[in-house]
């Protein structure tokens, strides 16, 4: 059964205004003018794999079972040639490692069967890879090939809400209210703006308002006060 689209006209407003939208990344333009991923890789496919096993996992504990692997393996016929039993083992320490290790042998086979080893450019062949949905292939088209894409982590999620900027019940309507009201200048790097705010600032539990450049813009009601 197709999944139903879902239409703009339905998303929940945003609380601010696109003009305060874009003082809040002009903000954050000015504090990190060149954000990056803080998954390691090497190339397009090293970021496919590192962005499909970070699922319900932190980019640190990706990155220190990655540093060996992709030693050994960088593209799709070295991690076939390895094997998942081996693979396993090089991931062991990631959360639902052995479903992963699956994956990536999945997704590299139909790399080298499909692709001719080579890293689509397209939502539609990046999510007939295994392991791969939406929000991998929105990571691995912003990041590999510059598009505007908005991939909705917890951390973007709970941003997008907070600060009344794009509100949704869920990350497609999170995203798509994102990509609806964030100013063209910004909308390659925004992505990592709100993950990085959302990972060290506005944190889940107690988020640091009182250390917030967009803290007189945000709609966040119970905002923070730092200790004494």
């Amino acid at each position: 059964m197709a999944k139903k689209k879902l239409s703009k006209k339905k998303l929940p407003r945003p609380k601010l205004t696109r003009a305060k939208i874009a003082d809040m990344f002009a903000l954050w333009k000015k504090m990190d003018p060149e954000p990056e991923t803080e998954l390691n890789y090497h190339n397009a496919y090293t970021l496919v794999v590192a962005v499909a096993l970070s699922a319900q996992a932190t980019d640190v504990g990706v990155n220190k079972a990655t540093k060996a692997l992709f030693a050994v393996a960088d593209t799709p016929e070295q991690m076939l040639a390895i094997g998942e039993d081996r693979l396993r083992d090089y991931i062991k320490t990631i959360g639902l490692y052995k479903t992963k290790a699956k994956n990536v042998i999945g997704l590299s086979q139909r790399l080298v069967d499909v692709f001719g080893s080579q890293v689509p450019d397209n939502r539609p062949d990046l999510e007939s890879l295994p392991g791969v949905g939406r929000k991998t292939a929105n990571v691995v088209l912003n990041v590999a090939f510059g598009q505007p894409t908005m991939a909705v982590d917890t951390h973007i999620f709970r941003v997008g809400n907070r600060t009344g900027m794009a509100p949704g019940k869920n990350p497609l309507e999170v995203e798509l209210n994102l990509l609806k009201v964030i100013p063209e200048q910004y909308a390659v790097h925004a992505h990592h703006w709100l993950i990085l705010h959302g990972r060290y600032t506005c944190k889940a539990r107690t988020p640091m308002c009182f250390n917030c450049v967009v803290s007189n813009i945000c709609k966040f009601k119970d905002k923070t006060k730092a200790a004494n």
